[in-house]
Formats: C-alpha cells, sequence, structure tokens
C-alpha cells in the first residue's frame, strides 16, 4: 500500500470513529455552559440540572457541556441572573419577583402572588401558555435573558420556630420576623401573609433561624428538608399560599448565536429535567411531611387556608398593585382556566 493511500485510510477510519463516539468535526461549534444555582446539593431543582447536563450532552454528542454550580458558587439569588444578562455566566435559575426588580419590570411579579394558581395545571397554563409568553418576550427583548422552562419549586408552607407557637390564622403571625427575599414583590407576600416580612439572603437563613434573628421562613418541603432548616425550627403550617416555581435562564444574545439545532438539543433537555424535577418535588412533599413529624419531631398544623386566601385578596386589591401589573390582572389570572 502507498504511503499516501495508508495516511487517507487512517484519516478515514478516524473520522468513523469520531462520528460514533459523539465527537465534533472540526470546525463544528461546541459550548460549555455554566449553569448557577443557590440551591443545595440536594435540592430537586439542582439534581434537575444535572440531569439537563447529562441528557444534553448526550443529545448534542457532546458539543453542548454543562457545568452545574449550587450553593451560589457563582452567584446569589441577584448577581447570578445579573450576570446571565450582562453574559459573564451563561445559564442561571431565577423566578418572576427577582426578575421584576432587577429587571425593572414589575409587572411580571405578579406570576409569584400568594394564591395566584388554583393547582400545578393551571399554573403551568399560565407559565408555559400565552400569558408567560409575554413576559418572557419582554425580558428576552429588554433584559438580555432567555426563559427556558418553568420548574416546580414545590408549594410553600410557613415553617417556624418553637417560640412563636402555633399559627392558624393570618393574625396570628403579627409580629412575627418572616424571612423573604429581599425583593419587594417578595416582602409583599410576607405581607399578604399578615407577617412582618425580613429581607435575607437565603444562605444566611438557617443561622439566622438558630439564633432567633428570625422567627421562621417559607419554603417547599423538598428546599426545608435539603436545607435542613427542620434543625432550627419547630411548626410547619400547610397555608399552601405559594406553588413555586424557577425559571432556567440563559443569555439572549448567546442563545441567539447558536446553531438552530443547539437551541433544540438544550429545549428538549430542558424539558426533560422539567419532569424529572416534578416527579422529585412531588414524590417529596407526599411523603416529607411524615418524616418531619416522626423523625425530626416536628409539629405539622393545618391552619384555616381560606383565611389565609381572603386576607390575601384583601391586601392586593390595593391600587399599587393594579399599578404594577395592570388592572384586574391578579384576578383574571386567579379566574383563567385551561383551553382559554
Amino acid at each position: 500500500m502507498f504511503p499516501g493511500k495508508k495516511k487517507l485510510l487512517i484519516a478515514g477510519l478516524l473520522l468513523v470513529i469520531c462520528f460514533l463516539s459523539g465527537s465534533t468535526f472540526a470546525g463544528e461549534k461546541t459550548y460549555t455552559l455554566r449553569f448557577n444555582t443557590v440551591g443545595a446539593p440536594k435540592q430537586p431543582v439542582t439534581l434537575a440540572m444535572y440531569k439537563f447536563a447529562e441528557i444534553v450532552e448526550k443529545l448534542s454528542g457532546g458539543k453542548i457541556t454543562v457545568k452545574v454550580f449550587h450553593s451560589g458558587q457563582l452567584g446569589n439569588q441577584k448577581t447570578g441572573p445579573l450576570s446571565v444578562a450582562r453574559g459573564s455566566l451563561e445559564m442561571a435559575v431565577c423566578s418572576p419577583s427577582w426578575m421584576a426588580d432587577l429587571f425593572d419590570y414589575p409587572e411580571v411579579g405578579v406570576l409569584e402572588a400568594a394564591y395566584l394558581y388554583r393547582d400545578l395545571d393551571h399554573a403551568y397554563m399560565i407559565l408555559n401558555g400565552p400569558v408567560g409568553k409575554k413576559f418572557w418576550d419582554h425580558l428576552a427583548k429588554n433584559a438580555g435573558i432567555r426563559v427556558l422552562d418553568s420548574w416546580l419549586l414545590g408549594t410553600r408552607e410557613l415553617n417556624l420556630t418553637k417560640k412563636t407557637g402555633p399559627v392558624r390564622r393570618p393574625e396570628d403571625l403579627k409580629g412575627i420576623k418572616l424571612r423573604m427575599p429581599n425583593v419587594e414583590a417578595w416582602l409583599d407576600v410576607g405581607r399578604a401573609l399578615g407577617a412582618n416580612p425580613t429581607p435575607l439572603g437565603f444562605g444566611e437563613v438557617y443561622m439566622a433561624l438558630k439564633t432567633g434573628t428570625i422567627d421562621g421562613q417559607d419554603n417547599p418541603l423538598p428546599t426545608d428538608e435539603a436545607a435542613k432548616f427542620y434543625e432550627v425550627t419547630h411548626y410547619i403550617v400547610l397555608t399552601d399560599h405559594i406553588i413555586g416555581f424557577v425559571q432556567p435562564i440563559i443569555n439572549e444574545k448567546l442563545w441567539q448565536d447558536m446553531p438552530e439545532k443547539y437551541r433544540m438539543w438544550i429545549e428538549k433537555a430542558i424539558t426533560a429535567a422539567r419532569f424529572y424535577c416534578d416527579s422529585l418535588v412531588l414524590e417529596q412533599e407526599a411523603t416529607l411531611l411524615a418524616k418531619f413529624e416522626k423523625e425530626y419531631g416536628m409539629e405539622i398544623i393545618i391552619p384555616d387556608k381560606e383565611a389565609f386566601r381572603e386576607h390575601a385578596r384583601k391586601f392586593y386589591s390595593q391600587p399599587k398593585f393594579e399599578k404594577k401589573w395592570g388592572k384586574g390582572m391578579y384576578e383574571k389570572i386567579q379566574s383563567m382556566y385551561i383551553g382559554e
């Protein structure tokens, strides 16, 4: 065999091997996406981020690699999304209340108001339907972030220290320092419940509960478990006041620069990760109450949820919310049905 033909044969074999192994050809783009969250390592949303990384790498044949950073390693709830908007970080998770504050877009804050959604189906109809699309398109155009999906964080419940005593109605929360993320929409959630909202970063909550700086916090049960809040609290009050979500976001310029098939891979992997996240959250919510009560010695309280719902309705009827969100927006979303 001539030396030249031998070289051609070897080169051909290498190309076949590269193709079969999923390696990229010369000239094809590759991306490394850093994906940040303040969530704990075992929190369902964090685990879903790892699942997304796994699936998108397989779908893309290694052309897209995702590196997950948990516990706020690349930014907190404020700096992470801002870094994505600036392009110094590729991906993060965010939520409507933070978007309202960080990107001067108060209208989107309505999506995280207390007692807005009837159930999970209603929430997804809003967030992944025409209502949500209008908000997400605005953010892509004006804030530089692309909302890729909505992932279930869980139903938020009150989680209080022993000194608060049992809470069953909004008036029982009077004077109680309830930790809330440090944005106005979240502080309003605390007020809508009847508490004294105290702004605090997520990473500071455990120690603040332990030292008595705050009297309680609100989060879904899987988050309480992952963050070990059961070690420093006594009560879980099943207010069900928010069906909480986070939105995976990506820098909009980066998104538009990607070839179409790369965006398709990301969208498919994001959707698969959403269902994975949902299944983890729903399973944990179904089993954790017994664990909190029997293993951790916590007291579970079933409150007068209708009293909390009515308190929130009156609070959000203030003129300032119509000015922020648009006339009747809170009630309009509450009354929407699947198929509209």
